[in-house]
């Protein structure tokens, strides 16, 4: 994966194109130039037969007609596919799931589902547990992968179209379609190559703290979990089961607060919309190209030549993600060890390395980074999983749970420095608000009313609650 934000890297043609022996590796293994047109002109594709060579052109051109959004995104899943063909980093080859592995999982998700429901409030979220290969994760993720990735290609394709004066816009309608076109098949090219070299690495839909996978369904890429086993010296079972446990916990969460997905991927987007692109540099790109080399181009890109300033609006955007990333991965890291330790006796050396894996930038931040710029590190994760915790501790698991109602209750980033401020901080109950709002509009009083009203008396005016305070809040 290249290291530089919006740089279109390619990858390289496999060198047998066999991927597996599962159906959808044949699908996607044995991609040829035809198949990455991009790879094949620009790639060195010396060795390309007059057949390869016009069977390259032509789905060029297929590209190049291709106005279906800011990324070309069958190119994505066919460069996707060829990237988990070629096999992952470590060398292992993507291979069908067997029978064995498949009930394994669905055992372990079983019972994962049993611990949790001793140490949360929320009931199970997934209503089938699935064992997927590494290209059946690409197919099952690239939809959501489109959602994230779609406003920040948008955004810079629209800073492509404006490097040319708005009088030359109007003449070079067929050329900015062509230029627009183009960015969509370079956007997709390191998509798929992003996408690709990630499912050779995760080990289920939600590693990254975001819901890559349908809705509802709990999933572990069996191959990628016993390569993430190997060198602990735990037994492979603990080290499913404890996989499961995160997959599942992640679940609950998604599946009952059903404002958290939108408040993520708000976030992003409002990352998205404040992405400037410095269009100094493509004006001096223009008429520097040689039409007779148009690797040229992909070279320049390569550069970084699309790397999105800072701004305050992307900060704004990118702090709420990291602290809404920190509460998510907090929870699911101290519910799980709270149903993991009694019965496994490894769990603690597995939370330390979830917990190191996680927040050490490991491939998901790096894939994020190469795709938008944008990091998803829960830099806050420790502190998250403490508050989490104390909560439980002082509250019991419904009253923790129960703060996920509504974003404005949640602990917000000054929270995470004082822990034990926010833990026994008398919190409005929500479960009361209709009753009070009802008293109120009946013009009528009632005790719990009245007393609510003296509460306030007695604090005074000084007293309002600001930020330190609770008010006004927002993850």
């Amino acid at each position: 994966m290249s290291d530089f934000p919006f740089g279109f890297g390619l990858p390289q043609e496999p060198e047998d194109g066999e991927s597996g022996k599962s159906s959808r590796n044949d699908r996607g293994g044995g991609q040829g130039p035809a198949d990455n047109p991009l790879a094949a002109l620009f790639g060195g594709g010396g060795g390309m037969n007059s057949q390869d060579l016009g069977a390259a052109f032509q789905q060029l051109g297929q590209l190049l007609s291709n106005d279906s959004g800011p990324v070309n995104w069958d190119l994505a899943q066919n460069v996707a596919r060829q990237t988990v063909a070629q096999g992952a980093p470590d060398g292992s080859r993507d291979r069908s799931v067997d029978s064995q592995e498949r009930s394994q999982v669905a055992e372990a998700m079983r019972l994962a589902d049993l611990w949790l429901d001793s140490v949360t409030s929320f009931p199970s979220g997934a209503g089938s547990a699935v064992a997927w290969s590494r290209a059946e994760w690409v197919e099952a993720t690239l939809p959501v992968w489109r959602e994230l990735v779609d406003p920040v290609a948008e955004r810079v394709g629209a800073a492509m179209g404006q490097v040319l004066p708005e009088e030359m816009r109007a003449m070079a309608g067929p050329l900015m379609g062509m230029m627009r076109s183009m960015g969509g098949a370079m956007f997709g090219t390191q998509i798929g190559q992003a996408v690709g070299t990630l499912a050779g690495e995760v080990v289920g839909s939600t590693d990254i703290g975001l819901p890559l996978g349908p809705a509802g369904k709990a999933a572990l890429l069996p191959q990628n979990v016993a390569a993430l086993g190997e060198g602990l010296g735990v037994p492979q079972d603990e080290v499913r089961l404890y996989l499961a446990l995160r997959e599942a916990a992640h679940q609950r969460l998604f599946a009952h607060v059903p404002w958290l997905r939108s408040h993520l991927f708000g976030a992003v987007d409002g990352y998205a919309r404040g992405i400037q692109v410095d269009t100094s540099k493509l004006e001096g790109l223009v008429g520097q190209i040689d039409p007779g080399r148009p690797e040229e181009l992909q070279e320049k890109l390569q550069q970084g030549l699309f790397e999105p300033e800072d701004t305050p609006e992307q900060k704004a955007a990118l702090a709420r993600l990291e602290t809404a990333l920190a509460l998510v991965e907090g929870w699911v890291d101290a519910v799980v060890h709270a149903a993991a330790q009694p019965h496994l006796p490894s769990a603690s050396a597995l939370r330390e390395t979830l917990r190191r894996r996680r927040a050490s930038g490991g491939p998901a931040e790096q894939t994020f980074a190469t795709l938008i710029g944008l990091e998803l590190r829960p830099r806050r994760l420790r502190d998250a999983a403490r508050l989490w915790a104390s909560l439980t501790d002082a509250r019991g698991s419904q009253g923790r749970d129960a703060l996920w109602t509504h974003p404005d209750m949640l602990p917000t980033a000054q929270d995470l420095d004082d822990p034990d401020g926010f833990v026994h901080r008398e919190q409005l109950d929500f479960s009361e608000l209709d009753q009070l709002l009802g008293d109120a509009a009946g013009g009528g009083s009632s005790p719990r009313l009245d007393k609510e009203r003296g509460s306030e008396d007695e604090r005074g005016e000084g007293d309002e609650r600001g930020p330190e305070g609770g008010g006004g809040r927002g993850a």
